[in-house]
């Protein structure tokens, strides 16, 4: 697959100041997130905490009441249609068109990309490779599981090589080798110079694979860094005793103490 234009290294990927957006009560209240280029980002948080309204925002499916996003230096909500070129949007719902083939789907999504035939094909075809779908290439999705229709939309939302790619809960209910399949892509386009921003409830994924990991509640990002660093904000650490040496805790029982801190002095 060719690579796309990678962006100019001072930029970050994604920029958001005093993101604002409120319905009943405030969702995402004053959010400061900045996440850097080429970087896998986890936003973890509890259930209502404002991460699908975040991440809503960020791909222009939704208007904030007030704030400022940048992706990729352009400004999302000044000129939402070049924020859009430069990145994905899969959410976890896949929505895809059943009638439609995987292969076909491509098709059809390049086209509204503009892109020309002869690039759309060959990056069509590889994207079906890496996740498993070539055998299913020209089968109607309306047969599909869940896991197949979220590669499909997954494959779809790559296939103009964004720069920025923007996942919500994409490993959902999918089985476990339709979710290695998922986190082998993401893992090669971090590799070639993408960025990732992904919330999930498998706190093991944002482990094993996040760069850096953002914590959010009531609307507000209440801890940020590598997990190291969150063990050290949460003051995190076992008995060395234990083991002969620092054991550090696990990402589950950090996000667990920063949640419980949040909610304590709030």
């Amino acid at each position: 697959m060719s690579h796309f234009a990678p962006l100019v290294p001072d930029l970050f990927a994604l920029e958001i100041r005093g993101l604002v957006k409120s319905f009943d009560r405030p969702a995402v209240d004053h959010l400061d997130l900045m996440v850097r280029v080429g970087e896998f980002y986890a936003l973890l948080g509890p259930n209502g905490a404002g991460k699908t309204t975040t991440l809503r925002m960020i791909a222009g499916l939704l208007r904030p009441d007030a704030g400022v996003i940048r992706v990729a230096g352009i400004d999302a909500l000044a000129d939402p249609v070049a924020a859009k070129r430069v990145m994905a949007w899969v959410s976890d719902e896949p929505m895809i068109y059943d009638k439609l083939t995987p292969q076909e789907y491509l098709e059809f999504v390049a086209g509204l990309w503009d892109i020309a035939p002869e690039l759309a094909k060959p990056r069509a075809h590889e994207l079906l490779h890496w996740l498993d779908l070539l055998p299913h290439a020209h089968e109607r999705c309306e047969g599909f599981s869940k896991g197949m229709r979220q590669k499909v939309a997954l494959a779809g939302a790559l296939v103009h090589e964004p720069q920025v790619i923007i996942l919500d809960e994409p490993l959902t209910g999918l089985d476990a080798g339709a979710a290695r399949a998922v986190k082998s892509v993401l893992r090669e386009r971090v590799g070639a110079g993408c960025t990732v921003i992904m919330t999930t409830h498998i706190l093991e994924v944002a482990e094993r694979m996040a760069d850096r990991i953002g914590v959010i509640a009531h609307g507000r990002l209440i801890a940020e860094g590598t997990l190291e660093q969150l063990r050290e904000q949460a003051g995190k650490h076992a008995d060395p005793a234990a083991t002969g040496r620092t054991a550090a805790a696990t990402l589950e029982d950090t996000f667990l103490t920063l949640v419980a801190e949040q909610a304590a002095a709030a």
